[in-house]
């Protein structure tokens, strides 16, 4: 079994030149017409190449205040005032500037147990696979969780 068995064609891609509420609500219509949520796309360039990927994480760990752990200590401090601030700032920074540009990928004659393996190693959820420089597909660690399951326990 290779990567094409588990891959999903249909996927959304962003532009680096996107912003970030931009990137949000593509999140929330992928999550929609897609029936499961979509937390983290590929952002391609004109030539539809891929050059980065953003998720929501990412985005997060850009939000999260530099001293949030200590913020249970912080009775007196408006933390929503603090979070509502930052959130208000990254409406307008561009996908460009969060996005992971370094993008681990497989093709898709990629075997699925070296893409489980990867996967686990890496703690990855999402894998752009890519055919000689094209975005071919992609593979979700929840899809190919769910396609073992079934080859092998049900």
């Amino acid at each position: 079994m290779k990567a094409r068995d588990v891959m999903t064609t249909r996927f959304w891609t962003l532009r680096a030149d996107d912003t970030i509420a931009d990137a949000v609500n593509r999140f929330r219509e992928a999550s929609r017409k897609q029936g499961k949520n979509v937390f983290g796309m590929m952002v391609t360039d004109d030539d539809a190449r891929l050059v980065g990927m953003l998720s929501m994480y990412d985005i997060l760990v850009f939000v999260q205040p530099r001293h949030a752990g200590i913020w249970s200590e912080l009775d007196d401090m408006d933390q929503a005032g603090l979070f509502d601030g930052m959130l208000a700032r990254v409406k307008h920074i561009r996908v460009g500037d969060l996005m992971t540009p370094d993008v681990v990928t497989i093709t898709p004659d990629t075997h699925l147990m070296a893409i489980v393996d990867l996967m686990i190693k890496r703690h990855i959820r999402r894998l752009p696979v890519v055919d000689q420089g094209d975005v071919v597909g992609m593979v979700y660690i929840s899809d190919l969780f769910y396609h073992l399951l079934r080859q092998y326990l049900v």
